[in-house]
């Protein structure tokens, strides 16, 4: 009691409110600097183009009139089109073979008497501190037929052996009665994976889901060096080039020759928002499943 009564006192004391107010200060300072960036793109995007010129800097408020033409010069361009579809299809294909391979390999190394479990489980695990690097991948996909090809985005990288190792931690902790259960029933190893073990993880699944999906997403080194055609570049490759190489001629062509230069700046916002949006959309609905699906994946193994 008299510890607690102490801990109590120390708790209340000006040493601790002068900690609670600094760390409180410092929290707010980071939520700032981080979400500051992302703020002042979604206003600035929405900005009218000579306004943002003549008043270039902090910004709190979006500068009148609001203008939507950005987002009509990005939205019309048949380039953003085509590699919004592009990086669709390798986010719902790429999941569909991620997710597939992921969960097979995974209930696999949780089969106790499997043939050769063990040695195939080290050369799993030796495949993620040791990789052939670049150039043997690259002759790899160019042996298989994948270049200037979307499979060559989706393939290559159609198992991650961390994901893998989570999920098999995930499926260890699934009740050994109830796979039995579905033994005696004369339930085929698929049928246990699919009514059994994948129901009962959801939330991995989930954290799965956010993992593949958000590395499909933001993936652009492989398609410049994979993907020669233009037309098959994906959303992040288009972002890339007009945002750090300056290849926004394209862009320009779209608007007057007068304000070319004044919505440069706006179209790369614009661009920014339309590819980030959909991400952004997707992660609070996943999030709660996070902590609960790696702590799942953490605790046994």
């Amino acid at each position: 009691m008299n510890s607690l009564r102490k801990n109590s006192i120390q708790m209340d004391g000006p040493g601790y409110r002068v900690f609670a107010g600094i760390n409180t200060l410092f929290l707010i300072a980071a939520i700032l600097a981080t979400a500051y960036p992302v703020y002042f793109v979604i206003i600035a995007s929405f900005s009218d183009p000579r306004a943002m010129n003549a008043n270039y800097g902090l910004m709190l408020l979006p500068k009148l009139p609001l203008s939507l033409r950005a987002y009509r010069i990005v939205l019309s361009h048949p380039l953003v089109l085509t590699s919004y579809r592009n990086t669709l299809v390798i986010l719902f294909g790429g999941l569909a073979v991620n997710l597939s391979l992921t969960s097979l390999g995974a209930y696999f190394l949780t089969l106790r008497g499997s043939m050769w479990r063990r040695p195939i489980a080290m050369l799993i695990l030796f495949t993620m501190y040791f990789s052939g690097g670049l150039v043997p991948m690259y002759l790899n996909v160019r042996s298989l037929g994948l270049m200037d090809s979307l499979w060559a985005l989706i393939l290559p990288g159609a198992i991650s052996t961390y994901n893998m190792l989570v999920m098999r931690s995930s499926f260890a902790a699934v009740p050994d009665s109830l796979v039995e259960a579905a033994k005696l029933d004369g339930a085929s190893h698929f049928r246990i994976l699919s009514t059994v073990m994948l129901p009962l993880t959801g939330a991995m699944m989930a954290v799965m889901v956010l993992y593949y999906g958000v590395a499909h997403w933001n993936a652009w080194f492989d398609a410049s060096i994979y993907i020669q055609t233009t037309t098959k570049y994906p959303l992040q490759l288009v972002l890339r080039q007009l945002l750090i190489l300056g290849q926004n001629a394209d862009f320009e062509a779209s608007t007057d020759m007068g304000d070319a230069a004044q919505m440069s700046e706006l179209i790369k916002y614009a661009l920014i928002v339309v590819s980030t949006v959909p991400i952004l959309l997707l992660y609070p609905f996943l999030q709660r499943f996070f902590v609960k699906g790696v702590m799942v994946g953490a605790l046994k193994g």
